[in-house]
């Protein structure tokens, strides 16, 4: 069972104030100082803003490991010093990364912020912006509402990578036109996932596929595929809870008619377990998915190249 567990707010800006005593190095460098630095929630958001930064930019990802869980993390001094240099800060928003939220407000220094999901554009997204919420209240309102792993949306990183290339051309406006060139490459990029995705629309349009959280729902769905896992499974497993036994049982009846089972690779419980022996009891192949970047792996482009060829593989298999 997993479990989640809130950061306060005050617990943060007690951060801010370890992170302030023995900072005076930080700003020893005049030459790393005169970059634009861009602080993104996870390594996901990190990777996009290298990809249209490149050198000309400092990005710091705050969760940069496969072990973290976003739900779950707790900032550092190192984070708070981090967000206190930045220019920019990146964040998936609609409560799935409120540490972000809790550091840009204590930090007192107003970046600039892109919210991934405000600029998404995708239905359920303006709902979740709630005045007066405190970022834990606004996160345990949001789950179940809507899909917030906006990432798995190639519209919305486009649109973030665009976003990224204003706003740095806006702080240096002496490369603005370079930042607009590396994110056009990017949109390259990803029309070529895109091209990916529509091959396996082409082929396997309609086919069923059992999840273990809802975290690619974006991109299947966008692939054709349709979700027959019981809604019920897979928010409880997100949300960290034991789905009951009713529940469980349904989904372990639907498994083997699903032609791949898409798990998250970074959160497993004995209920997951369940579903991916029950998986290979009836030879339905599971593919894992993750929420961010797998270790060895540091571009966006090639991590969903990745997951999207393994899809397909598993897909092509099942046929």
């Amino acid at each position: 069972m997993r479990t989640r567990v809130p950061t306060t707010l005050l617990a943060v800006t007690a951060l801010f104030g370890l992170a302030a005593c023995g900072s005076s190095t930080d700003t020893a460098a005049p030459a790393e100082a005169a970059k634009p630095v861009v602080v993104a929630s996870t390594d996901v958001y990190g990777s996009i803003a290298t990809a249209v930064g490149g050198d000309l930019v400092e990005v710091r990802s705050i969760i940069d490991s496969p072990s973290a869980d976003p739900h779950e993390y707790e900032a550092t001094p190192a984070d708070a010093a981090a967000v206190a240099r930045a220019a920019i800060v990146v964040k998936n928003g609609g409560g799935y990364d409120s540490f972000a939220d809790r550091l840009v407000a204590s930090a007192g220094t107003n970046p600039t912020v892109i919210d991934a999901v405000t600029l998404s554009g995708l239905e359920g997204a303006e709902e979740e912006t709630h005045a007066g919420e405190s970022p834990e209240e606004h996160a345990e309102h949001a789950h179940g509402e809507f899909n917030e792993h906006v990432w798995y949306d190639l519209g919305t990183v486009r649109t973030v990578a665009n976003q990224l290339a204003t706003d740095l051309g806006a702080k240096d406006a002496a490369h603005a036109a370079t930042y607009t060139a590396n994110a056009q490459a990017f949109g390259a990029d990803l029309d070529a996932l895109q091209q990916k995705v529509d091959a396996i629309k082409a082929t396997h349009d309609g086919q069923a596929i059992a999840v273990t959280e809802p975290v690619p729902l974006y991109l299947t769905d966008a692939a054709g595929l349709r979700n027959i896992t019981p809604e019920a499974f897979s928010e409880a497993v997100e949300e960290g809870n034991d789905p009951a036994a009713a529940v469980l049982a349904e989904t372990l009846q639907v498994v083997p008619t699903a032609k791949v089972v898409v798990s998250n690779s970074q959160t497993e419980s004995a209920s997951t377990q369940e579903v991916e022996r029950a998986a290979t009891a009836a030879n339905v192949p599971v593919v894992p998915f993750s929420e961010t970047l797998p270790d060895g792996v540091d571009s966006y482009v090639a991590w969903q190249t990745g997951q999207l060829d393994a899809l397909t593989g598993a897909l092509n298999r099942a046929a």
